[in-house]
């Protein structure tokens, strides 16, 4: 156990990963060391950031918490702080049921870990981060907060209304992540395509980006959390003239049945729906699309399923996720409606439309045998490195795997690469 180091834990999203990353950095000016998920325990204090979205994330959360405190309670460590998602909903209850922890702190005010620790906010660290990913890409966030209410969803509970930040402060943001080499962009909110609506009731999202897209040294733009109720074109315009915004976006749709769409509280319907992907797709050829679907909800048919996979079959997503709904106190569904589909169902369910994507995801991989195309090398795992083309985000997309043998690359870097095999989720090429 060193003094004067901090093990810090993310669970959940990469919005998560970033307070993290802001909370090092206020850390580290501090004079203290942090190691960031570390598979061993390093320093004398752990701070743990949970993530409160559905009911497995919920139980990961609370399993981690127990972990370090039975490593407290065998003296392993000398403090334990929890924040985040999970401890901004049930601070009160977690703080009865798990005394062991030194003190919860909630999503926004977790700054005052710094003066409980009799150390002090430093003005000069305000928005900077200590990038836990590979140092050329860097998660963006651009707001906080939704004012989507799905009737599933317990986020607007956890973080409150829609807040954008301001532009000039992510533009600052952006500029100092390239001077520390960062190229590549994960543009992240909860709620992307509403940014600005909350400073003067415009949809700002495409400007911003064209703006973020013209900063030297910025090479990869990729999307993030886009809503498809009112989705703004014209950030579809944005992808096209600048070759730094990746044909690539993540538009949660979650379900199809105008039945389901209406109970959910989605404001859209499968004609929009489908409306909407034939446009995306004629605007932008060879645009990359990832979607979330929610199979269960209350109230969801054998005839509703089925119209969600044979909708999957006819979009074709690239890049598919999908979740078995869970009751989420607060939410006007658990409190307006039965959870009336047995949990067997939903996981057949859940296993069936996984099982037609994995079939999609392996057709469109395959397609692109013979293709050469921009890649950028994230790490070196055994006999390969590991790259991405610009379709894919870290962590939840096909890498792409290159013999070590042939040539020497650099991490960080972009190389043209000839793309020879395809498996459903991975790519084999050389460097051309």
């Amino acid at each position: 156990m060193k003094k004067n180091q901090i093990d810090i834990i993310t669970m959940g999203c990469s919005k998560n990963l970033v307070d993290s990353e802001l909370l090092m950095k206020q850390f580290e000016a501090n004079g203290y060391h942090c190691t960031h998920d570390s598979k061993k325990l390093q320093g004398e204090i752990v701070v743990v950031n949970t993530c409160g979205f559905i009911e497995s994330a919920k139980e990961e959360s609370i399993n981690t918490i127990l972990e370090f405190v039975n490593a407290k309670n065998e003296g392993k460590i000398n403090k334990l702080f929890v924040m985040g998602c999970l401890s901004q909903r049930y601070k009160e209850d977690l703080e009865k049921e798990i005394p062991e922890v030194d003190r919860f702190y909630g999503k926004f005010n977790y700054k005052q870990l710094l003066n409980d620790l009799g150390k002090a906010d430093i003005p000069s660290c305000n928005g900077v981060r200590h990038l836990t990913t590979p140092r050329h890409y860097a998660y963006l966030k651009i707001a906080e907060g939704c004012d989507r209410h799905c009737a599933y969803c317990a986020i607007p509970l956890i973080t409150g209304k829609h807040v954008s930040r301001p532009k000039q402060e992510i533009l600052d943001e952006v500029k100092r992540m390239v001077a520390a080499g960062v190229k590549e962009f994960q543009v992240i909110a909860q709620e992307l395509t509403y940014y600005g609506v909350d400073i003067d009731g415009k949809r700002h999202i495409a400007d911003l980006i064209r703006d973020i897209a013209d900063i030297p040294g910025v090479k990869w733009i990729r999307l993030h959390y886009a809503y498809p109720n009112q989705f703004p074109l014209e950030l579809l315009d944005v992808m096209n003239e600048k070759s730094n915004v990746c044909r690539y976006l993540d538009i949660a749709l979650q379900h199809i049945s105008d039945s389901v769409l209406k109970a959910m509280h989605r404001h859209i319907t499968k004609k929009e729906t489908i409306d909407l992907i034939k446009q995306i797709r004629a605007r932008v050829p060879g645009i990359h699309l990832r979607t979330t679907m929610l199979v269960g909800f209350p109230g969801e048919t054998e005839d509703d399923f089925n119209e969600l996979v044979e909708f999957v079959k006819w979009a074709r997503f690239e890049r598919l996720g999908a979740f078995v709904y869970s009751e989420e106190e607060g939410t006007f569904g658990a409190e307006n409606y039965e959870d009336d589909v047995p949990a067997e169902v939903k996981q057949r369910r859940l296993d069936e439309l996984m099982a037609v994507q994995q079939e999609i995801s392996a057709e469109v991989e395959a397609e692109k045998i013979g293709e050469t195309m921009p890649v950028i090398i994230d790490r070196k795992e055994g006999e390969y490195y590991i790259g991405r083309t610009e379709f894919c985000s870290p962590e939840v997309d096909p890498e792409v795997l290159i013999p070590t043998d042939k040539k020497v690359l650099r991490v960080g870097n972009f190389y043209s690469v000839k793309i020879l095999q395809a498996e459903e989720f991975d790519l084999y090429g050389e460097v051309v």
